[in-house]
């Protein structure tokens, strides 16, 4: 399975719910459409980098299996975001971790941490509320030109977590996770599963 296959493969293991603004970034991926934002666009500095990284250690901890640092995902983010998505979300999450650098995100304990980032979450879900942004299901292009529409893109921690959700389980890491994986399945055959024991990956 190649990472284009895997990407469409990921919005159906995760409910198929992702914002308009990801959609048409995976859209544009998929396509290799060569309209591409300018890398001067999106400019992070290695303490930013750091900061995302962190963000998305913190949705997707180390644990008995590999966090989101393990699986690439702070590299996925900032190359997605740069390559894939415009202008108005490179403003709204540059702007959100802007915030977490002035609160010295990076010096602070885990306990600390995640209360900032709950409260982010709190605030996003006013955010989204006021940019009247309606969650789309794969394939649904309903709530696009409103999207393209908006003078602020979507908010920091929607996108922090639907491209750290995407960029895990796109990864070898993320499917070996969660999945027994075969990367070259033999002939397909009705097993039962035992307690416990992961589904299968191809």
């Amino acid at each position: 399975m190649n990472r284009r296959d895997a990407l469409r493969n990921a919005a159906f293991l995760l409910g198929g719910a992702f914002s308009a603004p990801t959609l048409l970034a995976m859209n544009h991926w998929e396509t290799g459409s060569t309209e591409k934002a300018s890398p001067l666009d999106f400019k992070v500095t290695d303490s930013q980098k750091l900061i995302i990284a962190e963000v998305a250690e913190l949705i997707i901890p180390k644990t008995a299996t590999p966090g989101a640092k393990d699986a690439g995902v702070p590299a996925f983010i900032t190359m997605m975001l740069q390559d894939c998505y415009k202008k108005p979300e490179h403003a709204s999450f540059l702007e959100g971790v802007r915030n977490l650098e002035q609160k010295q995100f990076l010096t602070l304990s885990s306990q600390q941490k995640n209360e900032i980032l709950k409260q982010v979450e709190r605030d996003s879900v006013e955010q989204m509320k006021a940019y009247q942004v309606q969650q789309t299901k794969m394939g649904d292009n309903d709530d696009r030109e409103q999207m393209n529409a908006q003078a602020k893109g979507l908010p920091f921690w929607r996108l922090a977590k639907e491209l750290t959700l995407l960029g895990y389980y796109t990864s070898e890491e993320g499917i070996k996770a969660s999945f027994d994986y075969v990367p070259i399945p033999g002939k397909l055959e009705m097993i039962k599963l035992q307690p416990n024991q992961k589904s299968f990956a191809y």
